[in-house]
């Protein structure tokens, strides 16, 4: 196989039959190989096995199958699995398997690294090397879903792109990928599963909202005022909250998609009564579903610590008193650095 192959995945069906036309094969045989490559989740050419040994060794010569593959593996004491994943040209994500008696989630990744520089984030610390391409993200989800049957004999539930990078700065790919994953001849999963999420992107936001896509949004707000959000999150510099406000709204006026927004308790920054005011007044001009406040995951490059669980309790009984669906979410995986915020390919 020359390194220069052109990568199979990156054939549309008809493309693959056009192929399989010009070397004198019969038409069905592209039908094969791309259920190999989708359905049964082949990682090389050999394994295609209904195949003959003539036709393989031709596919090897012509393209490239630059499968992902599970690099390390590590268990929480709660039962997190987070996946360390190598990628053909060696560099590594990171997936984490997060199983409840009623869910198996996905948390996968679309960048290696990521440009943000979120101040409490692990891979905010990183430099961004590139994108996933959409055949990577594919593969992440679909290994995550092979451990979810090994483990647990159930299925993958659920999908959020809560991993490294920004998807949105990854738009295509990701839309790519979740197209093939939805897809009847992918994964076939239901696109209401799966949730995007943003540091907040408003052009591309709108672009969602444009392309009217199926699946399900959530914002990583986590301070309500621009100050504040500048201060951990340079990109409100150039996407402040009256943007994202409002290009939320356009999102969920082209779609009807379900929105919710994402806000890390930091102690004695965001955890006062007058930061839950900022926040409900934000969500009052959001038709958002639900509020997920997350427990903080102290991370060695950063400064913020967590509050008390009497402080947390404080703010979420505030929201609720003020009509506010939210939910205290519980970190998994902690003890793994398999929690949000923690993904960094520690060791």
């Amino acid at each position: 196989m020359k390194s220069d192959n052109k990568n199979i995945r990156h054939l549309s069906l008809p493309a693959l039959q056009e192929y399989f036309g010009s070397i004198g094969e019969k038409p069905f045989r592209a039908k094969q190989v791309y259920e190999w490559l989708w359905l049964r989740h082949a990682d090389s050419f050999e394994a295609m096995t209904n195949l003959s040994k003539e036709l393989r060794q031709k596919l090897t010569e012509h393209f490239s199958l630059p499968a992902v593959k599970v690099d390390t593996v590590q268990q929480s004491n709660d039962g997190t699995i987070k996946s360390r994943f190598r990628l053909h040209d060696n560099h590594l994500v990171e997936g984490v398997l997060i199983p409840t008696d009623s869910r198996q989630t996905a948390c996968v990744s679309s960048q290696v690294g990521c440009s943000l520089s979120c101040k409490f984030c692990a891979t905010g610390y990183m430099e961004r090397k590139r994108n996933l391409d959409y055949d990577e993200i594919y593969d992440e989800v679909a290994l995550l879903n092979k451990q979810a049957l090994e483990s647990s004999g159930k299925k993958l539930s659920n999908i959020v792109f809560m991993g490294m990078g920004e998807p949105l700065l990854n738009y295509k790919n990701v839309l790519q990928a979740i197209e093939r994953i939805t897809s009847p001849d992918g994964l076939g999963m239901s696109p209401k599963r799966i949730t995007v999420s943003t540091a907040g992107v408003a052009k591309m936001i709108r672009q969602l909202g444009d392309d009217k896509v199926r699946f399900n949004l959530a914002l990583s707000l986590h301070a309500a005022n621009d100050k504040k959000r500048s201060e951990i999150m340079p990109i409100n510099d150039s996407n402040n909250l009256k943007e994202l406000i409002d290009a939320l709204n356009y999102f969920y006026k082209a779609t009807e998609n379900e929105i919710s927004f994402e806000y890390i308790l930091f102690k004695d920054f965001n955890d006062s009564k007058e930061d839950a005011d900022e926040l409900i007044k934000i969500y009052r001009q959001v038709p958002a579903d639900l509020v997920n406040i997350i427990e903080y995951n102290p991370i060695d490059m950063a400064r913020f610590q967590k509050p008390d669980a009497k402080k947390a309790e404080e703010f979420m009984e505030y929201l609720a008193k003020n009509r506010v669906n939210a939910r205290l979410r519980r970190s998994r995986g902690k003890d793994i650095d398999a929690a949000c915020g923690q993904l960094a390919n520690k060791g």
